[in-house]
């Protein structure tokens, strides 16, 4: 079984399906398949890439099996951010959700499937770039939009590293400014020596 999606906004899509070898890949146009009637939830538990996802990524993994159908859930190889783990990614949409334990997995997922976003661990559309998904979590928050369907791009410039991101908000243009900069020093995976100062987005 295969599935492929398309995460663009407005024009998510989500189709299925089913070969007997993965010989049979290499005749298979994804963009053919017939659509999915459900959504597609990915776990990233890839422990020989990074131990926190094997540590955080396999209990919520377990969490969210005890919930869903078994085609709704898959483990992930990697989708990036070791330390956000554990690592929700939500299809179609492509909604990223981070650092999610047990006690938060449910809830995620109620809201996910209400067609609204829980703040408290989202990290962004996996269309976006970092500095707008830095710019959407701000306008979200700021303006309590919580639907997937409250917020939508209009327009992004950049000039060196400040970039000015527009959105519609509830009817409404919202434009921030986001500026990139060196966060503290910490350890962006489990499996690091050395503590780094990673590269952050911050709305001014």
């Amino acid at each position: 079984m295969a599935f492929a999606a398309t995460s663009r906004p407005g024009h998510e899509s989500l189709t299925r399906l089913v070969f007997e070898n993965y010989e049979d890949l290499r005749g298979i146009d994804l963009r053919a398949g017939p659509p999915a009637a459900h959504p597609l939830f990915l776990v990233c538990t890839h422990g020989k890439h990074d131990p926190c996802c094997a540590r955080y990524g396999r209990p919520l993994y377990e969490t969210l099996r005890d919930e869903l159908d078994p085609d709704w859930l898959w483990q992930s190889s990697h989708i990036g951010g070791d330390r956000f783990a554990g690592n929700l990614v939500c299809l179609p949409e492509g909604f990223y959700y981070g650092r999610v334990g047990r006690d938060a997995a449910g809830r995620i997922l109620d809201e996910h499937l209400a067609r609204r976003i829980e703040l408290d661990h989202y990290r962004g559309r996996s269309t976006y770039s970092f500095p707008v998904q830095a710019a959407e979590r701000h306008v979200r928050e700021t303006a309590g939009l919580e639907g997937v369907g409250d917020v939508a791009l209009e327009s992004v410039a950049r000039v060196a590293d400040t970039w000015e991101v527009s959105f519609t908000a509830a009817g409404e243009s919202r434009t921030v400014r986001v500026e990139a900069e060196l966060g503290d020093l910490t350890r962006l995976t489990c499996s690091d020596e050395r503590p780094k100062r990673p590269r952050r987005y911050v709305v001014n």
